[in-house]
């Protein structure tokens, strides 16, 4: 169709969709399975640049996040005791020292990469945030699934990060063409 000298496309036409489930080597989902589509070509748009990570129960809530770079994370405490959030990953490192509430000022995260979140005081609270220049990210839920909604048609490289690879800051890739609407299977396995 021409309107006024232009020409409109069926947005499904420029914009997929990607579905994306996620399984061991036995067929089990995999929950919490950190996911970013990283555009190989054109510019990477703003995504949102405020997220939290609470803690609640001496637990972080959620366990794993992705975030674009750039962004400011708040660490709002809703125990009743005090905590002491920190990182020493090589992506971000800092230190929110012992405090109740909300600290006055969020935590940005500048660079790419994997970075573990801990308590100093309760040595079991740890959660991970997977850092990625772009606003195409997602978290496997509970049935091992996530989607990309109308993401720009083109190629992409697929990273992604679960916690059973503690210790290990590798970002494994897989890579992803997307011209239409699209399923993928992932298999994690012991080892990115």
């Amino acid at each position: 169709m021409l309107l006024g000298g232009f020409s409109l496309l069926n947005a499904s036409v420029m914009a997929a969709n990607l579905a994306v489930s996620a399984v061991d080597e036995r067929a089990a989902v995999v929950e919490n399975l950190a996911l970013a589509l990283l555009p190989l070509n054109g510019p990477v748009p703003a995504g949102p640049k405020t997220a939290e990570i609470g803690q609640e129960n001496k637990t972080f809530i959620p366990l794993v996040s992705v975030v674009q770079t750039g962004t400011a994370i708040s660490f709002p405490n809703r125990d009743t005791v005090r905590h002491h959030v920190y990182s020493f990953s090589p992506a971000k490192s800092f230190e929110l020292k012992l405090y109740a509430g909300t600290p006055a000022k969020p935590v940005t995260f500048n660079e790419p990469g994997l970075v573990v979140l801990g308590c100093n005081i309760h040595d079991h609270m740890v959660a991970y945030v997977m850092v990625a220049n772009t606003p195409w990210q997602a978290v496997t839920d509970t049935q091992g699934r996530a989607e990309f909604k109308d993401v720009p048609a083109g190629e992409y490289d697929l990273q992604y990060w679960h916690p059973r690879w503690a210790g290990r800051a590798e970002l494994p890739r897989v890579r992803v063409n997307l011209a239409r609407d699209e399923k993928m299977r992932l298999v994690i396995t012991d080892k990115p």
